[in-house]
C-alpha cells in the first residue's frame, strides 16, 4: 500500500510539473496544492520504506510548496472584487 500512496504523489508531481511547463498561465494555488499533496503523499510512503535523501527532498519540497500556497490564495484574496 505504501508504494501505491507513493506512486500516487509521484503521479501528483509529474501532472503539476507537466502543466506548469505547458500552461500559459499558471493557476499558483492549483499547481502547489498538487505539490503539497504529493509531498505529503510520498512521506507517507517513505514512514514504510524510508530513505533519508527522499525525505528531506520531500519534506523541503512540501515546505515550498506550502509557502506558495499560501502566497498564491493571499494573491487570489487580494483580486477579489469587494
Amino acid at each position: 500500500m505504501a508504494d501505491v500512496i507513493g506512486l500516487v504523489g509521484s503521479a501528483l508531481f509529474i501532472g503539476a510539473f507537466a502543466y506548469a511547463n505547458l500552461t500559459k498561465s499558471l493557476n499558483k494555488v492549483g499547481f502547489n496544492l498538487a505539490n503539497l499533496i504529493g509531498s505529503i503523499l510520498l512521506l507517507t510512503s517513505l514512514a514504510v520504506n524510508f530513505n533519508l535523501a527522499a525525505f528531506v527532498l520531500e519534506t523541503a519540497w512540501g515546505l515550498i510548496a506550502a509557502a506558495g500556497l499560501v502566497m498564491g490564495i493571499r494573491a487570489k484574496m487580494r483580486k477579489k472584487p469587494e
